[in-house]
């Protein structure tokens, strides 16, 4: 039987798997198509690296965890879910100071949460804030990261 990996051990475990998971989702959400296995691939890789940073990180951590949640249950249109989760990451990051990609981010995916729950009014506010946010984000290859993510949502 196999020893018990000590509690550094096990905090870096947590560290490389939640980053390869949010890793790998994020590449999933940013897929234009996706098969239905991708689409449970996400959400799992989604839960799976929220866990491992539930496990170590910091409030930031779990935020942007819920947020990656909300996008993937968005694109996967589960709009109560996406909300849910969207909303939780949403309250966080504009009450907080964050970085421009950050705030942006949270409008885009808050956005496509309202448009999987149906909410169509809130969605076409919501996404015009994020375009607006996302050009307006300073450094270019944060610009590039958020537009790349913001394209796969769509128009109001």
């Amino acid at each position: 039987m196999a020893e018990r990996p000590t509690d550094e051990e096990l905090k870096r475990f947590h560290k490389w798997f939640g980053a390869e998971a949010n890793n790998r989702c994020w590449n999933l959400c940013e897929q234009k198509e996706r098969t239905h296995a991708e689409v449970g691939e996400m959400l799992d890789t989604a839960h799976v690296s929220a866990y491992h940073w539930r496990s170590i990180g910091t409030e930031l951590n779990n935020k942007r965890a819920a947020m990656l949640l909300g996008l993937a249950y968005a694109l996967a249109n589960v709009g109560d879910l996406a909300l849910q989760y969207a909303r939780e990451s949403f309250d966080y990051f504009t009450t907080t100071q964050c970085p421009d990609w950050e705030l942006a981010f949270a409008y885009a995916i808050l956005a496509n949460a309202q448009r999987a729950a149906g909410q169509l009014d809130d969605f076409a506010i919501s996404y015009a804030r994020a375009a607006e946010l996302g050009n307006a984000i300073a450094d270019d290859e944060d610009k590039s990261i958020f537009m790349a993510s913001f394209s796969v949502i769509p128009t109001p």
